[in-house]
């Protein structure tokens, strides 16, 4: 199926969105949060949401599903490039703030940008999955596995240029969760 891939990004996502909200909810309880948490963060929303995930699917989901019928200037494909870009938008405040309070420890401005960015891609991925996925597997059966192959090309180009890897990410993810559920205790 030509979402798999895409699909198996979200879940990765899912699992540090939710470290992020973790993260959120000891801020607001005047919890210290390290370096060590942050810039993982800031690394993972950027590189692996960003440059990677996206770039998949504007470099293949995208103009697959146009060359299928799907308008790209206006529907589901124009606003999930809006989408994309508020994400860039709302990590680079993120970073920006996070920086902000590694230097001086005022937590205000991240976790309001932390919050935007977690209710943002929250309902981004609703968005794909419960909606564009669905055209895509509908729309797309034909070529699915030249997609599918196309995906991981695009992934695999992605990741090389930024020297990490997909296992790379999925450890952050691990090591994110439990790095957070420790720092609650």
């Amino acid at each position: 199926m030509s979402t798999t891939s895409l699909r198996r990004d979200h879940e990765l996502i899912e699992k540090v969105i939710k470290a992020m909200q973790s993260t959120i909810e000891l801020l607001n309880n005047g919890k210290q949060i390290p370096e060590s948490i942050l810039l993982p963060v800031i690394d993972f929303s950027k590189n692996f949401t960003d440059v990677c995930h996206h770039t998949k699917e504007e470099k293949s989901l995208f103009p697959a599903l146009e060359k299928a019928g799907l308008p790209s200037k206006m529907g589901p494909i124009a606003m999930m490039l809006i989408d994309h870009e508020r994400s860039r938008e709302i990590g680079n405040s993120m970073e920006n703030s996070a920086k902000e309070y590694l230097s001086s420890g005022n937590s205000e401005n991240l976790i309001s940008d932390m919050q935007l960015y977690v209710d943002h891609i929250t309902e981004h991925l609703w968005k794909e999955n419960n909606k564009l996925f669905m055209m895509a597997e509908a729309r797309l059966q034909y070529v699915s596995e030249k997609v599918d192959n196309e995906l991981s090309g695009i992934e695999e180009t992605q990741l090389n240029e930024l020297g990490k890897s997909r296992q790379h990410y999925e450890e952050l993810a691990e090591n994110l969760t439990r790095d957070v559920s420790n720092r609650g205790n």
